[in-house]
């Protein structure tokens, strides 16, 4: 594990690459997809760069690789999974989000525009 403290907020690309996992294992290249698709195009991932996240998601105990490889495409390489602590931290970003969201809510009402 490294010395990077998971409690505080991932960057954008990292936390994208953990709610891409949170439903299904998946290989990198479909991992970058659908961070592509999930963030509407606005966090670009590069492979050199996917693969520096994925590096510290796994250094940090947060990724794993998936013990079975799907047999129906042998040309994809490794798939990915979430560990229990990767969906810890997804959850804790999830609750950290949603306080932003009531935040602005609350703000909208303070001046009227709700």
């Amino acid at each position: 594990m490294s010395e990077r403290d998971v409690s505080e907020p991932l960057k954008p690309a990292m936390f994208h690459i953990l709610l891409a996992l949170a439903d299904q294992d998946r290989h990198g290249y479909a991992i970058m997809q659908t961070v592509r698709d999930q963030s509407g195009g606005r966090v670009p991932l590069q492979t050199g760069s996917f693969y520096r996240h994925l590096t510290r998601l796994i250094d940090d105990g947060l990724v794993t690789e998936a013990a079975v490889r799907h047999a129906e495409d042998p040309r994809r390489g490794t798939h990915y999974r979430l560990t229990a602590s990767g969906r810890a931290v997804l959850e804790r970003e999830r609750r950290y989000l949603a306080g932003v969201v009531a935040a602005m809510d609350r703000l909208k009402v303070r001046r009227g525009t709700a």
